[in-house]
């Protein structure tokens, strides 16, 4: 018994060390936002608000750090879904090419966005299907509204 108390103790021991050590990997660390270029003009408050509490953090340079954001390995998922989430829609950059708004209509619309793990963290964006029908004709009326440069290929 004693034997697998030594066993179970470095175990953990090793767990902790690494841990540690993984705390020092230099992805996952910049929390500064970059600076608004040029913001979307929404088409109502219901929209923007709907899109605050849904998207906001992973699709504009408004993101909210919170306390997990730091501590790896969340840190390295929490800095993986923004930058993508960047990359393909930002309307902090709404100035830049953004996608084809069918395309954004569809993820929302399918319920692949917002994706789940933020969605157990986030209960702003747990959205009813009216809310994403509403967030959804929202943003049709964004676009149609306030459009921004459509990327080619999309």
């Amino acid at each position: 018994m004693t034997q697998r108390k030594r066993l179970i103790g470095r175990g953990v021991l090793g767990i902790a060390a690494l841990f540690a050590l993984i705390q020092f990997v230099p992805y996952g660390h910049s929390h500064g936002n970059p600076p608004v270029t040029k913001a979307v003009r929404w088409d109502s408050p219901r929209t923007a608000k709907l899109f605050a509490g849904a998207c906001q953090d992973c699709h504009s340079n408004l993101s909210n750090w919170r306390w997990y954001d730091k501590v790896a390995p969340g840190s390295w998922l929490v800095q993986n879904d923004i930058q993508g989430g960047r990359n393909h829609l930002n309307v902090s950059e709404w100035n830049k090419p953004q996608p084809d708004l069918e395309e954004v209509l569809r993820v929302i619309r399918a319920g692949e966005m917002p994706p789940l793990q933020y969605k157990l963290v986030h209960p702003a964006a747990q959205l009813t299907k009216v809310q994403t029908e509403q967030l959804a004709r929202g943003i049709a009326a964004t676009y149609k509204k306030d459009a921004p440069a459509t990327r080619r290929g999309d």
